[in-house]
């Protein structure tokens, strides 16, 4: 059983604007670029994305305002999770509660909904797990960010190509190949003042015969930090000592030769509590949870000789363990949960009529393991053990049709089948209009379905939930308006106008006339945004990047949302430097205030983050310094509604220092 429940803005400090201009004039003069930051304005404009619609696409042709993250920028920043690297993007702030990573997109961010809402793909390959389902961006991601080419990033609803999860956006991590890497990698880190120690080593290679490896293990182990936690209603209160430890190790495997490839997955997470999670027994130690996850997919893809015909098939399977182990009036509570699936996939590209490309698709996945359990160390006779299993079969079609030289509309349409929720049909709609070479446009319509999961739906231990075979699932509708803009030779501005409904919100709510806890449908959610960004590149390989959001959501009874900042604002600077070789990369993100579950706001909060880097030291030897949190700044997040606190701290000032050796 997973444990689960769903001051006013600050001016940027004269050291953080010092900071600032001094980046700005030094990427205004020319200084030899590193391959951090070489990437042109036109390479950048040409990548290609999958996650959009399951085939290549350049941006400009994708029916959303897809971004995409490239491997210089994680390493200019020194980015380790996958929610540090998605926080630097327009409308898209992170939260954590010293258990996982939590994303809000577009104004909706609910406490401990374990980005249910998300769709996290490795590869094209589903991470979100079947039992909880889960979009893993913290350290429970199975694989080491270091591995990973570039991050594409699909806002809004993907359910049209995607089906479950895909409702405020897709997430696909696109993985380096072996020769890119050609060699080994050894990286040695720590971290003070958590007392992080962390190695990964890494080999690729690619041989004469288009035989293509990659191998890499790595390992992390923190001692976290010593931090005071008031219980709220329990009223206990002190200094968790020695209760924030973590371990994590990742395994990930990639194997291609022709029209084949092979990835398998493999990553393990064990994350101490040191604040009584779910009103657990405050300041006890020995409670925790723990992740691992193990994924693996076979795919063959495979053109015609005139390039009008492609064939994709692939077989998954994978593998999701949790642990939780907590402790209630000194009766320690262990819940151990298993989900295994298997599926596969196939899908075809047509285009073999003049002005269209036409795909289709079916994919299965069968869940043939879902066990929940609660076992209860002091009175066995209460355990609770509840096995399962389940079906879901997607069939999808997509028609990219090129209505005139400057237009282009993209119609879509997924149907999902599962016994939860019987068939729902996603519908997507995208009109893009290339006015001019530096300019586009594209009106955008879609819809996306998820339907419970196991643990909402069916859990019941009596005690703290009950069951609810009557809830149904939510259902996203959203319209969205982009204006994409080249400026000369090196900026581009976008502007992204939205609005969406959310029907059939699955709550946390209580059995009529009880305490009990079951997961209930609210109220419906409707949200209206304005997310503006610029992308500047200077010949010397600086890079600026700066977003404005701004975003209201409210129920329908016009209540704010809980954890959802009216007001994000960025600015993300990489440059070489001219002395021993430096590249430094400079974040700056301010988040304004957040309502808590109490109804109280929590500040708003600016956070500066540092990264150094160089190669001058030595043949094959990369050195980075990273400061988190550069003013240690003061501020947290709100917690779940069924937690001691209203608000968990953050992280004040870090440092991370990591060597690289190639060889």
């Amino acid at each position: 059983m997973k444990l689960r429940q769903t001051a006013v803005p600050q001016p940027a400090t004269s050291g953080r604007l010092l900071l600032a201009c001094l980046g700005l004039w030094w990427a205004g003069h020319g200084h030899a670029a590193t391959d951090l930051t070489s990437l042109s304005l036109e390479q950048l404009l040409q990548v290609s994305v999958v996650g959009a619609s399951k085939y290549e696409q350049k941006l400009n042709q994708v029916a959303a305002a897809v971004s995409v993250i490239t491997r210089q920028e994680i390493r200019a920043f020194g980015w380790r999770t996958l929610s540090e690297a998605l926080s630097s993007l327009p409308g898209v702030y992170g939260s954590y509660d010293r258990q996982y990573s939590y994303l809000g997109t577009r104004g909706f961010g609910l406490p401990k909904d374990y980005n249910t809402r998300i769709l996290v793909t490795i590869n094209g390959n589903r991470v979100n797990d079947p039992v909880y389902d889960q979009g893993m961006t913290g350290r429970e991601l199975p694989i080491d960010l270091a591995l990973v080419e570039r991050i594409e990033f699909i806002p809004g609803p993907g359910g049209a190509v995607y089906g479950q999860n895909a409702m405020f956006g897709v997430v696909n991590l696109v993985t380096r190949d072996g020769e890119q890497i050609d060699g080994g990698r050894l990286a040695l880190a720590t971290q003070q003042p958590q007392r992080l120690r962390e190695v990964r080593a890494t080999w690729g290679k690619q041989w004469a015969n288009g035989v293509d490896a990659v191998v890499s293990v790595s390992g992390l182990r923190a001692a976290g930090e010593n931090r005071y936690h008031d219980f709220g209603d329990a009223a206990v209160a002190g200094v968790a000592s020695g209760m924030d430890a973590e371990r994590d190790r990742e395994l990930f495997v990639r194997l291609a030769a022709g029209n084949w490839s092979f990835d398998w997955v493999d990553g393990k997470r064990h994350k101490d509590d040191p604040r009584g999670a779910a009103r657990s027994d405050p300041l006890v130690s020995g409670q925790f949870i723990q992740d691992q996850t193990t994924m693996m997919q076979l795919q063959y893809e495979r053109r015609s000789a005139d390039d009008k015909l492609a064939l994709s098939a692939k077989v998954f399977a994978g593998r999701y363990r949790y642990l939780g182990a907590f402790v209630y009036d000194r009766d320690r509570l262990n819940s151990p949960t298993w989900g295994e699936w298997q599926g596969a996939e196939a899908r075809l590209v047509s285009q073999a009529f003049a002005g269209h490309k036409l795909m289709l698709g079916l994919e299965v996945q069968q869940n043939t393991r879902l066990d929940q359990s609660a076992l209860s160390t002091a009175d066995p006779a209460s355990n609770v053990e509840l096995k399962g299993s389940s079906r879901r079969l997607g069939l999808y079609a997509q028609d990219e049709w090129q209505l005139h030289p400057a237009w282009v509309a993209t119609l879509g349409l997924r149907a999902d089948q599962n016994a939860a929720t019987g068939t729902q049909f996603s519908p997507r709609a995208g009109l893009i209009w290339q006015a001019s070479a530096n300019s586009t446009a594209k009106a955008l319509y879609g819809r996306a379905h998820r339907a419970p999961n196991v643990y909402e739906r069916d859990f019941d231990d009596v005690v703290s939930q009950r069951r609810n075979l009557q809830l149904g699932g939510e259902t996203i509708d959203t319209l969205e308006l982009n204006w994409d803009q080249r400026v000369g030779d090196a900026l581009t501005v976008r502007a992204a106008f939205y609005r969406w409904t959310l029907q059939g919100l699955i709550v946390q709510g209580v059995v009529a006339g009880t305490e009990i806890g079951q997961y209930q449908t609210g109220a419906d959610v409707t949200a209206q945004g304005l997310e503006l960004s610029a992308d500047q590149l200077w010949p010397s390989g600086a890079r600026l990047r700066a977003s404005l959001a701004l975003q209201k959501t409210h129920f329908a009874d016009a209540t704010l949302a809980v954890n959802s900042p009216r007001v994000l604002s960025k600015l993300h600077l990489s440059a070489p430097l001219p002395w021993a070789g430096l590249v430094v990369g400079y974040g700056v993100q301010h988040d304004s205030r957040r309502l808590s579950h109490d109804g109280r706001y929590l500040g708003g909060y600016v956070v500066s983050n540092l990264n150094l880097m160089t190669t001058a030291l030595g043949r094959g030897v990369e050195l980075s310094l990273a400061v988190r949190n550069l003013f240690d700044k003061r501020y947290a997040h709100p917690a779940g509604a069924g937690d001691w606190q209203n608000a968990i701290d953050q992280d004040g000032r870090s440092a991370r220092a990591e060597i690289l050796f190639k060889f």
